[in-house]
């Protein structure tokens, strides 16, 4: 099995900066795509940024600019730089990673506990 665990959250102001961390840890076989997600209060959960083995990156539309998303193959951690930080972008951020724990397994998806991120004066 493979277990994410995130790191990184916080209070911080409005314009401010914080950076998450997720590392993944366990029998590990190959780690594909890490995404982070956010969920809000009363809201769905939503794609915040992904970024494949190859480090291709993509990115929603209301953190584009603003957050930017890289990993470490060595450390098997992903992490999100969050700048210009917004009260909306106040959630629970969650990390998600599609891996395989071993050669004889298909790949699935893991789930990290989430971070809480809070944006406020």
């Amino acid at each position: 099995q493979v277990q994410l665990v995130e790191s990184g959250g916080g209070l911080v102001q409005p314009g401010g900066s914080l950076r998450l961390s997720c590392a993944a840890s366990g029998s590990i076989f190959s780690l594909n795509v890490m995404v982070w997600y956010r969920q809000a209060p009363g809201k769905q959960r939503e794609l915040v940024a992904l970024i494949s083995s190859g480090g291709t990156t993509n990115y929603a539309g209301s953190v584009k600019g603003r957050f930017t998303i890289s990993r470490d193959n060595e450390k098997n951690t992903v992490y999100l730089q969050m700048s210009s930080l917004k009260a909306e972008d106040t959630a629970v951020y969650y990390c998600n990673a599609n891996a395989r724990a071993d050669w004889r397994l298909n790949s699935k998806d893991y789930w990290g506990q989430g971070t809480q991120v809070t944006v406020s004066s």
